[in-house]
């Protein structure tokens, strides 16, 4: 059976196959527009910081808030602390869009992550274009030229890059890559299970200049201090905050902790 992750990247590669617009026009666009705000930055504050996420639906757990105006969601978590906002621009799967990001970013004054499937360099010219002042780049969807070629370029554009990994061999790739902002996604993006001792078993391998981001699972004050604890500066929370009754609330409740050292 294809897993998610190869049913999300075939698609996105589909789609790019058929995308005929030169990339040096679009990295002339894309570096033409204003300074991005900055993301990591955002997240080296005291304590425990969170990057809250805007997302309509997902693949493992269908609908959330099919709904949801970004704008009003984001002006909630800032109303809650987040430091930065992640906010999925994925239409098939996600239920995002370039202007989801756009009416997000202007409503918080926030850093915001494109969170999507990055498979290629134009998408990381799109991010800027839409307006990200983050991109994602996942270990597990690109080799270490894509990956190389695409933290350069967003290095280039003035956007942060985060890497996400899933286990010391590809944590391994994206230190090799230069990273300094990593995610550890503890939801395995091949079958979308969670494994919660999967962030804490791979933190103490992050150096103290990486900036580190636990993603996925993450459900209440108890899973954000124990990350916290085990030394990751940021989480990246989605489903948690879509679906809870006060997410301003929810959401103070999980930042501030103690981050302790690695």
């Amino acid at each position: 059976m294809p897993t998610y992750l190869a049913d999300i990247l075939a698609s996105h590669r589909a789609r790019a196959g058929t995308d005929g617009r030169p990339l040096g026009d679009l990295v002339e666009r894309a570096a033409a527009l204003p300074e991005p705000r900055d993301f990591t930055g955002a997240l080296r504050g005291d304590g425990l910081s969170c990057i809250a996420e805007i997302k309509r639906r997902s693949p493992s757990k269908g609908a959330l808030d099919l709904g949801l105006r970004p704008e009003l969601v984001a002006r909630e978590y800032v109303a809650g602390g987040a430091a930065c906002l992640s906010v999925l621009t994925d239409a098939d799967f996600f239920g995002g869009s370039p202007e989801d990001l756009a009416a997000a970013r202007q409503a918080s004054g926030l850093p915001v992550l494109r969170k999507d499937f990055t498979v290629r360099e134009a998408d990381v010219a799109d991010a800027r274009l839409m307006g990200a002042d983050a991109v994602l780049l996942i270990a597990a969807a690109l080799d270490d030229d894509a990956l190389a070629r695409c933290a350069a370029l967003a290095d280039d554009l003035g956007l942060a890059a985060l890497v996400e990994v899933h286990d010391e061999e590809e944590l391994d790739r994206a230190l090799g890559a230069g990273s300094r902002l990593v995610g550890v996604n503890q939801r395995d993006l091949r079958t979308f299970q969670v494994d919660h001792e999967r962030a804490c078993a791979l933190v103490a391998r992050i150096p103290p200049g990486v900036t580190a981001v636990a993603e996925s699972g993450i459900r209440d004050a108890d899973d954000a201090r124990r990350l916290a604890e085990a030394g990751y500066d940021a989480i990246l929370v989605g489903e948690a905050l879509v679906r809870a009754g006060d997410r301003a609330a929810q959401l103070r409740e999980l930042v501030g902790h103690p981050v302790g050292t690695r």
